[in-house]
């Protein structure tokens, strides 16, 4: 487990697009992001307090986590300077960059000599097994995505923090950098291989009690030519009751992928749970969870409607309007 709270290092980013994984955390785990570390001409600012590594010491921060992915996901020597002061500081280190932290020999000397450690969370740590498709006790439910990147983790996490209040069994699976790095556990999927992905969803949503819910982050779509193959390996593997379809209706073409329109929430629900029923033939599609963050309310509001009636599934933007009607929908199952 990664110790909390963060200090999160923002580099020299860009924008704040490319503050992704610092965003989620803020968003998500307010009471672990205790401050900001700025280098200069960096475009991103989370509006949390900017800390010098004394400062975040003396406010408790145990661990420095990198909130931001540059081009390659290349740790730079401007980082490095940071980075080794952090470990000598105290700190430990955090990451999920392709670039991993160990492979870094100055870093992992200076940990070594510190007694720090260093967290690559996009790598396996377990030996997870083939999957077997035995059905679990408990119940799951797993957000599927018209596209990458629509909203499909912060639909997981409301419904969580949705449920928990109504006095609900629940749990938050995390299935990827961003999510693991908030909640501190979980499994680095698109970094385990093929064979063994569908195993270890099996391995992260154990059986469980008949009235607990696991909320499995979904990753990738099945739509996206290149990252579908995590979201077969978590629609098989995590043996879902009901399924999310999420969707970013503002978006032109699929992510990174202009030669590619999106389908329709009808094509993503005849496609999806056809799948779903093979591991689980009671598996129903429940909801519609639908990202308005590049809309104003009224347009937003008159979007959900719209996906409503057509779809007959009640939608929402759980993070900007909340995730109650998707609750309901789950509760009657």
């Amino acid at each position: 487990m990664i110790e909390t709270p963060y200090l999160l290092f923002l580099g020299d980013a860009p924008d704040m697009l490319a503050a992704k994984v610092a965003i989620g955390i803020r968003d998500w785990r307010p009471e672990n992001a205790l401050g900001q570390f700025r280098l200069p001409g960096c475009g991103a600012d989370l509006g949390l307090p900017d800390m010098t590594l004394e400062e975040a010491k003396a406010a408790g921060v145990k661990t420095v986590v990198i909130g931001v992915a540059n081009r390659g996901g290349i740790i730079s020597q401007e980082w490095k300077k940071v980075l080794v002061a952090a470990l000598e500081e105290g700190f430990d280190l955090a990451s999920g960059l392709h670039n991993l932290l160990r492979d870094e020999p100055d870093l992992k000397a200076v940990a070594e000599a510190t007694g720090r450690t260093l967290h690559d969370v996009r790598v396996p740590s377990v030996k997870y097994p083939i999957a077997d498709g035995v059905k679990r006790r408990g119940k799951r439910c797993l957000a599927v995505g018209t596209d990458c990147s629509v909203g499909k983790m912060y639909t997981a996490m409301a419904i969580e923090r949705e449920m928990q209040a109504r006095g609900m069994k629940a749990t938050f699976r995390a299935t990827g950098q961003t999510g693991i790095l908030i909640t501190g556990d979980g499994v680095p999927l698109d970094a385990v291989v093929a064979d063994f992905m569908a195993g270890s969803v099996e391995w992260l949503t154990p059986d469980n009690d008949p009235d607990h819910w696991d909320l499995i982050e979904g990753q990738g779509s099945l739509f996206h030519v290149s990252f579908s193959g995590v979201t077969m390996a978590l629609i098989h593997g995590g043996q879902p009751d009901a399924l999310i379809l999420s969707h970013e209706p503002t978006r032109a073409h699929m992510r990174g992928l202009p030669g590619y329109k999106l389908p329709s929430l009808e094509q993503l629900r005849d496609t999806v749970l056809p799948l779903a029923q093979v591991a689980n033939p009671a598996c129903q599609v429940v909801g519609v969870s639908v990202n308005t963050q590049h809309m104003k309310e009224a347009e937003a509001r008159a979007c959900l409607d719209k996906v409503e009636s057509e779809m007959g599934l009640p939608a929402t933007d759980p993070y900007r309007f909340g995730s109650g009607k998707l609750v309901e929908a789950l509760a009657a199952l």
